[in-house]
């Protein structure tokens, strides 16, 4: 594959940078981890349209047989997903909101879940890569060798000017993303891990793309997802991802957010 070369802001490329630089392997990395992906053409993808099945887990075991989903997805803040063969629930993130539609109507999500969701997204690739690493402040560091998904792999961390920090490992034979995690405190203080971890990539309009996606919370499974096609920059309605409250199962709980 010959991918195209990957837009990293300057301040965090080896070439910018004395070789004595302790995050110069870190951010060799990195830019090899980009131009792997598809450099421009992963940097820019505006919208996604994956189609796949989907499975769920309780405390690291699955806890059904799977469903089919469609998922539409837009730059930065907007998803849907559709679930079951007759795509009759559905689940829609807008900016800082998010409603589950049913036969009953279009509720608020539990905020719990919303929240949940916010998260992982402000912690995804395309917002790591795309927003973190254009501020100055942003800094990449050598974390060292590990093994992930029964592959030996580098480790990096991304740190963004608020001590948020990502760790990404990557494939030292193919350069591509076997694994990302982050960190973070509840209420309690109870320090929280996620992880999603990638595998079975093919290319898809000059983009790597990975077809099987799992999920951990705190090394255990959450949720796994097997696509059997995925589209970029498809047109995708913005009425997709609009929603309007009908009802309310618990109105004493309502996100201040809806």
């Amino acid at each position: 594959m010959v991918a195209q070369e990957a837009s990293v802001p300057r301040s965090q490329t080896s070439a910018s940078q004395p070789a004595k630089d302790p995050g110069a392997k870190a951010r060799t990395l990195l830019d090899s981890m980009l131009k792997a992906l598809g450099g421009q053409a992963f940097l820019s993808y505006e919208t996604m349209a994956q189609q796949g099945r989907t499975y769920s887990f309780y405390q690291g075991e699955p806890s059904g047989t799977g469903t089919l989903f469609w998922r539409f997805w837009r730059y930065p803040d907007k998803e849907r997903i559709e679930l079951t063969k007759d795509r009759d629930v559905v689940y829609i993130h807008n900016g800082d909101r998010g409603y589950e539609v049913t036969f009953k109507g279009t509720a608020p999500e539990e905020d719990k879940l919303l929240d949940e969701f916010i998260r992982r997204r402000q912690h995804s690739m395309e917002i790591v890569t795309r927003e973190w690493l254009k501020d100055p402040a942003t800094i990449v560091l050598y974390v060292g060798t590990a093994v992930a998904d029964q592959k030996f792999v580098e480790q990096i961390s991304i740190i963004n000017a608020r001590n948020d920090q990502v760790t990404i490992s990557i494939d030292p034979l193919t350069n591509l993303p076997i694994r990302k995690s982050f960190t973070w405190r509840d209420e309690e203080r109870y320090k929280n891990e996620e992880t999603e971890v990638y595998a079975n990539y093919r290319q898809v309009q000059g983009i790597m793309t990975p077809f099987t996606i799992s999920r951990l919370k705190d090394g255990l499974m959450a949720s796994q997802r097997f696509l059997s096609s995925v589209q970029f920059n498809t047109p995708i309605e913005m009425a997709k991802f609009e929603a309007k409250t009908t009802y309310d199962p618990f109105p004493s709980r309502r996100s201040k957010k809806q």
